[in-house]
Order: C-alpha cells, then structure tokens, then sequence
C-alpha cells in the first residue's frame, strides 16, 4: 500500500484521530473536510474538460417559452457548469441548446452557485445528450 492509498484509507482516520485526541478534539474540521472530500470524490466523479461554449437555456413560464443566453466553464459527457444571465431554482427543467452546432438536450439544474457580473454559476444534469453534444470527444 502506497502513502496515498494509506491516508485515503484507515491510515487517515487513524491520524485524523490521533491529532484529535493530542489536541484536545480540535480535530473536527479536518474531520469534515475529509467527509467533505469524499463526498466530492464521488459526486464529481467522471472527466471534465475546462471548456467555454456558448449556450442558450430555455424554460417555460406561464406558458410561454423564455431563453438566457451564457456560457460553460466546464463540460462533461453528463453535463456543465455554466454562466447564465438568468436564475433558477434547483430542480428546474430547462433546454440547453449548444449554439455552436445547434444540439439541445433537456436538463435539470442540480446545483446554483453564486450570481456574479455575468449571471449565475449553475449546475446543469443533462437527459439523454448526443454523444457529440458539446463537439469534443471525451
């Protein structure tokens, strides 16, 4: 077993522990950030490519559809995080079209961040994308 594998594992509870009881319990926040890492580890988890496309986002509303133009700041296969000029509530359903080449697939916001000068950090899940969605091979 190399380090790396030995402070992931038990050897990083064992330590995690140790400095904890040397310490007199101040230990928690690192024992949080190691669940919080390993939360991420696995929500994270796939390849993303730090990429810029431009994209058009589309929802209904009282019956009619809206659309915000943003852009990506990271892709994947399953989704992106994007900038866009208009927020929304997590869970909601919206069409993403990538307008370089016209694809759109449906998706749902599954994270919002902050809203900065440019619009909003958002965290789109997409259903069913074509495999050439964003134009990169993963």
């Amino acid at each position: 077993m190399c380090a790396l594998e030995w402070m992931h594992g038990e050897g990083l509870r064992r330590l995690v522990n140790l400095v904890g009881l040397l310490h007199g319990g101040l230990i928690v926040g690192l024992a949080n950030d190691v669940s919080y890492a390993t939360r991420m580890r696995h929500i994270r988890a796939g390849v993303r490519l730090n990429s810029r496309i431009n994209l058009r986002v589309e929802w209904k509303e009282h019956r009619q559809t809206l659309s915000a133009d943003g852009y990506t700041v990271d892709i994947s296969p399953k989704g992106c995080l994007a900038i866009v000029a208009q927020g929304f509530p997590l869970g909601q359903k919206i069409v993403v079209t990538n307008v370089l080449n016209g694809k759109a697939a449906e998706a749902t916001l599954i994270w919002r961040g902050h809203e900065g000068r440019q619009g909003w950090e958002l965290g789109l899940e997409l259903e069913s994308p074509a495999a050439d969605f964003w134009g990169v091979e993963f």
